[in-house]
């Protein structure tokens, strides 16, 4: 009896959407971060990227909790010295909804080599379009908490 281990070229990917309208920002980050690296399949392998494709719609109208929008702050480096950028979210999300849910995402995939290129396969758009109609995805079944 041997153990079964995918192969890369055996990995099927298949698109998905999911419309972020009222949604929380880190439960869907997490959610999505999960299909990106192929957690919901059978054929799960740490070191593979076997994660599906995913297209964020309406970015522009996630949620988030409490007084985050406010207190939140999110920072990033130019590389140069004295180049540390810093904003809040609330402001972060007027200018650019649909990096910050890009960013939240980022930040659940593993930090290496392999969390990039599971982050190439995730599309976000701050409206209701996108250009993506040709993959014909399929809406992503979300568990939403009751309240």
């Amino acid at each position: 009896m041997r153990t079964y281990s995918p192969k890369a070229s055996e990995t099927e990917r298949a698109w998905w959407i999911v419309d972020a309208d009222g949604q929380v920002l880190g439960r869907l980050a997490s959610e999505v971060a999960t299909v990106l690296r192929g957690k919901h399949k059978p054929t799960y392998t740490p070191h593979l990227d076997c994660g599906d494709h995913v297209i964020i719609v309406n970015a522009e109208r996630v949620v988030v909790t409490a007084n985050k929008s406010d207190r939140k702050i999110l920072y990033r480096h130019s590389g140069y010295p004295g180049g540390l950028r810093s904003e809040t979210l609330g402001e972060a999300m007027r200018r650019r909804p649909a990096e910050v849910v890009r960013r939240s995402v980022r930040g659940m995939l593993p930090h290496t080599r392999l969390g990039r290129q599971m982050l190439r396969k995730l599309k976000v758009y701050a409206g209701p379009v996108h250009p993506h109609e040709a993959q014909r995805p399929q809406p992503l079944p979300l568990h939403r908490r009751t309240p």
